[in-house]
């Protein structure tokens, strides 16, 4: 239990931890090429280290000395069948992703996660490494972990159309796909984050992408790497909407990843009026500074192909829209309710019970703006981004305390994030 308050400012500059996605394919990526890689600024959240952990017990070394984690590589051909249970924790992106690397592999193995993962489907994963010759068995007709696989080293190359917009899956068959013999194509629903095409090429390898549609071939190998992890964008999104709405707030976020496929939500920061700049922009590592300050703002639809770039950061977008001036649609986000939690119930649940006037949809939600928050007892579920979201949701409380049951969550994604929240309390 942590009870939170409200603050009187929000002033300073932080560096937000690194990506979470970029620092889980570039531990997946050092893994699967030859040579050694290294990784700077990587995210040492409980996430990554899951990540970090399974690919040690498939007979990698991986070195981390709190500064610099060096990676030596063992190609797609080098990895070991583990003496163990992979255990991928909490995170949805190893267990998907780790099964299209695994798809490969002529070794069964069987992987499991917390009781928060051993409700996510994977299902829509498992369909598609099917057809390609993988044998897979999960819990019930959704394929729920704990998952058991034996890969094939003939895997079929794939022609499939993403059902879901959804980068896991995209990536899950793109690490399938680099084994299988010859070229497979995938076609997305819609166009989601590229990290894993970007780093193909950055390790040396090839794929085209044109449109919504990938062509990739099997049989390429990768070299050792230096690579530097932009700052997290999902994590910054917490600041930027602190920054938003709390008053007498100007917070300034160095270092962030700013890759066009995870930018939505400063496109609706724009659409909404606030005050934001952005400076420092760095080119090849995709990443700027951002500030923003206090703004009068206004409700805006939030739907469509925008939806895949700001998956993640609709519970902390809910929250800026309880602050907007008018009425705030979310819709086409039905991917919000197979996430750590029902995120599209759970947020209108937390947010409701501290005063919000939300309704939740299929789809999304509809949220009616200048609702002042009182204190309540949420509890995260065990999903991070709730308690982000509430944390930042507290420094708006006028009236009573936030109880914030299972605070621990948060540690899968910002281990600092509470240091961090002091450092721009008190300014």
């Amino acid at each position: 239990m942590k009870l939170l308050t409200n603050v009187s400012q929000l002033q300073g500059t932080l560096r937000v931890p690194g990506d979470k996605s970029i620092s889980h394919r570039s531990i997946m990526f050092g893994s699967l090429a030859k040579g050694k890689t290294t990784v700077r600024d990587i995210l040492r959240g409980e996430d990554v280290l899951s990540t970090m952990q399974v690919f040690r017990d498939l007979g990698v070394d991986i070195q981390d000395d709190g500064d610099l984690v060096t990676i030596t590589g063992v190609g797609f051909d080098g990895l070991k069948a583990p003496q163990n249970k992979l255990d991928m924790g909490n995170s949805g992106t190893s267990i998907r992703l780790i099964s299209g690397v695994l798809a490969g592999q002529d070794f069964t193995v069987e992987m499991f996660g917390d009781d928060s993962l051993s409700k996510r489907p994977m299902d829509r994963v498992t369909i598609p490494l099917r057809q390609m010759g993988v044998e897979v068995s999960g819990q019930t007709d959704r394929d729920l972990p704990p998952l058991t696989m034996h890969g094939s080293k003939n895997l079929k190359p794939i022609h499939y159309q993403l059902p879901v917009a959804s980068a896991q899956v995209k990536s899950a068959l793109i690490f399938a796909a680099l084994q299988a013999d010859g070229e497979s194509v995938i076609i997305e629903k819609e166009k989601t984050r590229n990290h894993t095409e970007d780093m193909i090429v950055q390790f040396g390898g090839a794929i085209d992408v044109n449109g919504k549609e990938i062509r990739i071939k099997g049989g390429q190998e990768f070299t050792g790497q230096d690579v530097v992890v932009p700052g997290d964008i999902s994590s910054a999104a917490f600041w930027l909407v602190a920054g938003l709405i709390v008053p007498n707030a100007k917070v300034t976020l160095e270092n962030v990843g700013i890759n066009e496929t995870r930018t939505g939500i400063l496109d609706v920061i724009e659409a909404m009026g606030g005050k934001m700049t952005i400076s420092d922009v760095d080119e090849v590592a995709k990443s700027a500074t951002i500030t923003v300050e206090t703004s009068e703002l206004s409700g805006t639809e939030i739907g469509g192909e925008i939806i895949p770039r700001l998956i993640d950061e609709l519970p902390i977008i809910a929250l800026l829209a309880t602050q907007a001036n008018g009425t705030t649609v979310i819709r086409d986000a039905e991917e919000l309710k197979v996430k750590e939690t029902d995120r599209i119930q759970v947020v209108a649940d937390a947010l409701n019970a501290m005063g919000a006037d939300i309704t939740p949809t299929d789809d999304g939600m509809i949220i009616k703006g200048k609702t002042p928050l009182h204190g309540a007892k949420i509890n995260t579920f065990g999903d991070h981004r709730i308690g982000m979201m509430t944390a930042i949701a507290a420094l708006l409380v006028s009236d009573g305390d936030v109880e914030l049951e299972r605070a621990e969550a948060i540690n899968t994604s910002y281990p600092s994030f509470f240091s961090d929240l002091e450092v721009l309390s008190h300014g």
